[in-house]
């Protein structure tokens, strides 16, 4: 019986007509195909693929970045923490501790947010105590998420919304925010920037911030512990401010004076300002009633007589001892 010849698969029958090779039509293993180099199309086809692959994956990244959607390691030397005016001022050691922990046992797990600012500079929007906390562990870099270029009012509302998500802002915090902005020139007026920035507030709330804008505005600098500040000393605050002319000088002089050393302490500070505020304040005093003068008259000459509410006076040559004698002895006689 004739043996039978193994034929190769038709592919390799094909490119060995096309290519020009001598492959052999009986093998098993076909040993000859991996020894061959490739075909010069089908590198040129594959490295046109790799090409493509990595085109699309590089403007894939590209676009993740531009949209903010990719976290990148950034230097801390490289981030300008002043390029929004911070809404929080100096947080609680505990705070702070318990965030260091946290980041020194499990790492950073929430990235910080940055705007480019170019020449390898980024611009600080959210994500203030974990930088301050990687820095005071000795980090070098920050996991960051670069945003794309935002107007000023949108940077301010995203800062904003970040530490309300996370952190939760005081009043007197969220009102010193709106001073700020609007000292920056970020805002036209308070009332502007308190829409823009808490518009997803309610309006009661939105209320309570502007109540605590003469607070930060005239105390911001003097208090110790803002962000422990209750609502309702703030509102009492704020009324002072507004009513009393007298009350920015007395309570900066209180504060000034007692250095308090805890929250607790500046509290009271605070309270018995505007109590000696009230204790002082004097009612305004109502004219007294101007009594009405008669005119003088001379029922006899020489005496001239004349009367002022109860009193009545005389007056002229006349009116001597002998008549003063006179005058007793007929009032006992009329008594």
């Amino acid at each position: 019986m004739a043996k039978r010849k193994r034929l190769a698969p038709a592919q390799s029958l094909e490119l060995a007509r096309e290519f020009g090779g001598d492959m052999p039509l009986e093998t098993k293993s076909m040993p000859g195909l991996s020894a061959h180099p490739a075909p010069p199309i089908a590198r040129v086809a594959g490295d046109a693929s790799s090409a493509a692959a990595l085109e699309e994956l590089s403007e894939t990244l590209r676009r993740a970045r531009a949209e903010g959607r990719m976290i990148t390691p950034i230097a801390l030397t490289q981030i300008d923490e002043s390029y929004l005016v911070r809404d929080r001022v100096p947080v609680d050691d505990e705070d702070m501790a318990s965030l260091r922990n946290s980041l020194k046992a499990r790492g950073q797990q929430t990235p910080i947010e940055v705007v480019a600012l170019g020449d390898h500079r980024y611009g600080l929007i959210s994500g203030w105590r974990r930088l301050q906390a990687l820095r005071a562990i000795g980090r070098e870099s920050v996991n960051a998420i670069i945003s794309p270029p935002r107007d000023a009012p949108d940077a301010y509302i995203a800062m904003i919304e970040e530490n309300e998500i996370r952190v939760g802002l005081s009043y007197f915090e969220r009102a010193r925010i709106v001073v700020k902005a609007v000292e920056a020139g970020v805002f036209e007026s308070d009332k502007s920037a308190l829409q823009s920035l808490f518009s997803n507030a309610s309006r009661a709330k939105r209320s309570k911030i502007k109540s605590f804008i003469p607070v930060a505005q005239t105390l911001g600098n003097a208090l110790k512990f803002p962000t422990q500040m209750g609502e309702r000393i703030g509102l009492q605050l704020s009324k002072a401010l507004i009513t009393d002319s007298a009350a920015p000088r007395r309570i900066l002089s209180a504060l000034s004076a007692a250095q308090p050393a805890s929250a607790e302490d500046e509290q009271d500070v605070l309270n018995r300002a505007l109590k000696n505020g009230l204790e002082t304040k004097k009612e305004p005093t109502l004219p007294k009633p101007v009594k009405a003068k008669a005119p003088s008259i001379s029922p006899v000459p020489g005496i001239h007589l004349s009367t002022e509410g109860d009193s009545i006076t005389l007056q002229g040559e006349r009116v001597t001892p002998q008549l003063y004698t006179a005058l007793q002895m007929w009032l006992k006689q009329r008594g």
